[in-house]
């Protein structure tokens, strides 16, 4: 099979020709390719496919990132950008014959304007770091990945990011207004508008997820949003995984859009109880958190409402947080789902299928008969309000077959997600782990119409080549391989 990054020795010939053009406009300091200098950046968030990189830059001005897109043009050199490297589907994977473009220096919040309700800010920002900027003016930023301590603004551009407040308050596609993106050829252009919207082709949703292969962000204006009045949580527990996914589809049903409604199975829970101590009950098959915001009347009204539904829907026990220290220790054990898994296991998998709400229960019967046929665990968390599952596979990559197994049991997963109606990914974006399901949702002409807008943008396939949308000579190949129950994904990539 065709390889995802194509593994090669450093040509050190080249090596020096392109540190040597990087020289004539960078510090020293911001070119990096000693194997000990570049070895901390050969992988993302998804840990087990690596790569070390030919050269990483990191640039301080957007100058700076322009000329080394331009000299990289000119060498026909690949490049990819890369944020904090939070990122689970290895986007920002490098390449051995390539350019590391790192953005991590792009740290300023550069205006908040408050009556706009605006910020604009350098790629390299904190997620968090933008709500913590504004609080004082009784604001935030909406979208919140469970990564938003760690993972840059720009990251959750490039992968379209959600969080637990997507399901009322949107992705960041709907919390941005204006991209400044630098293309391969080193020019700047403006994407997208501060008034309600902009004239021409909705760029700006384009670029949005594009997963780094149309141009590299070094601005984006997003929206802010007043802080809530007031929020609490409903824990309700389930002795049914089935019941709790119908509950889920209930509360949406009844015209109730919570701020924020997760679920979490038992091997999630269980996990995370003994990693954050977040106050939930182990012995029940699923937990189910369903938040509401906004004024204390709205919030009492639909606080009511949805321990309604989850009583009629089955649950066992509800429970409402008490105060704001216990609210936000329901959402902290949710959010420490990922690494409560590797705190019980040597290495887990993330997927991110999306399905309609109303096959939750269907689809989470049979990932655990999965389990079965694959010899493996997995712990499943989702964003249920809005269908986006991350179920967590366990397994320990120092046992021969067993990342082999993961990942035939995460492409499985999707297939199931397609077969529902669903898509493969919800907000971790392509990258190389799913790019052979990519082969499996679309059809030939779709991704050819995805490799002519790649085309426009980039003629020489210079960004990121590789990654989220594959060609059809590799999905020829996968389907061979995938009819005849196929061979290890990426044979090429080193594994640990």
């Amino acid at each position: 099979m065709s390889a995802v990054v194509e593994q090669v020795a450093v040509d050190l010939a080249r090596q020096r020709q392109v540190v040597s053009a990087l020289r004539a406009f960078l510090p020293a300091g911001s070119i990096l390719f000693d194997n000990e200098d570049v070895k901390p950046y050969e992988c993302d968030g998804l840990t087990a496919y690596r790569q070390v990189p030919m050269v990483v830059v990191l640039p301080e001005t957007e100058e700076q990132v322009c000329r080394i897109l331009k000299t990289c043009h000119g060498l026909r050199v690949p490049v990819v950008a890369r944020g904090a490297g939070t990122g689970l589907s290895g986007g920002a994977l490098p390449l051995g014959n390539g350019v590391l473009l790192s953005l991590a220096k792009f740290m300023r919040i550069i205006e908040v304007d408050a009556r706009a309700r605006t910020a604009r800010v350098q790629p390299g920002v904190r997620n968090l770091a933008i709500s913590e900027a504004v609080a004082p003016l009784g604001l935030y930023y909406a979208p919140d990945p469970s990564s938003q301590l760690a993972c840059s603004i720009g990251g959750n551009v490039a992968e379209n990011s959600g969080g637990i407040h997507c399901l009322k308050y949107g992705l960041t596609i709907h919390n941005i207004l204006k991209l400044r993106v630098a293309t391969i050829e080193g020019e700047i252009v403006e994407i997208g508008s501060e008034a309600l919207d902009a004239a021409g082709y909705d760029l700006l949703a384009l670029m949005t997820g594009s997963e780094g292969l149309l141009g590299v962000t070094t601005e984006v204006t997003v929206k802010l949003l007043p802080m809530p009045e007031f929020a609490q949580v409903v824990m309700a527990a389930f002795d049914d995984i089935e019941k709790a996914g119908q509950a889920v589809a209930n509360v949406i049903a009844a015209g109730i859009i919570p701020a924020g409604f997760e679920m979490m199975d038992q091997a999630a829970t269980r996990a995370v109880e003994d990693f954050a101590r977040a106050g939930y009950r182990t012995d029940v098959a699923a937990v189910l958190l369903c938040e509401a915001d906004g004024t204390r009347e709205e919030v009492a009204e639909d606080i009511r409402r949805v321990q309604e539904v989850m009583e009629t829907s089955g649950a066992v026990q509800t429970e409402v947080s008490r105060d704001e220290a216990q609210r936000l220790r329901f959402w902290a054990g949710r959010k420490a789902a990922f690494p409560a898994a590797g705190a019980i296991s040597p290495d887990y998998y993330c997927m991110d299928g999306t399905i309609p709400r109303k096959h939750i229960g269907e689809v989470l019967r049979r990932i655990t008969k999965m389990e079965t046929k694959y010899g493996l665990r997995c712990a499943n968390v989702f964003h249920a309000g809005d269908g986006n599952m991350h179920p967590l596979i366990l397994y320990d990559a120092n046992q021969p077959g067993e990342l082999a197994r993961t990942e035939a049991f995460g492409a499985e997963i999707l297939e199931l997600c397609l077969e529902v109606g669903g898509t493969i990914t919800g907000e971790h974006g392509v990258g190389v782990e799913k790019i052979n399901s990519m082969c499996v949702q679309f059809k030939a002409a779709e991704l050819e119409t995805f490799h002519a807008v790649k085309r426009a943008f980039d003629e020489h396939g210079l960004l990121n080549p590789g990654k989220a949308v594959p060609t059809l000579a590799r999905c020829a190949e996968f389907g061979r391989m995938h009819v005849h129950s196929g061979q290890q994904k990426f044979p090429e990539l080193p594994r640990f």
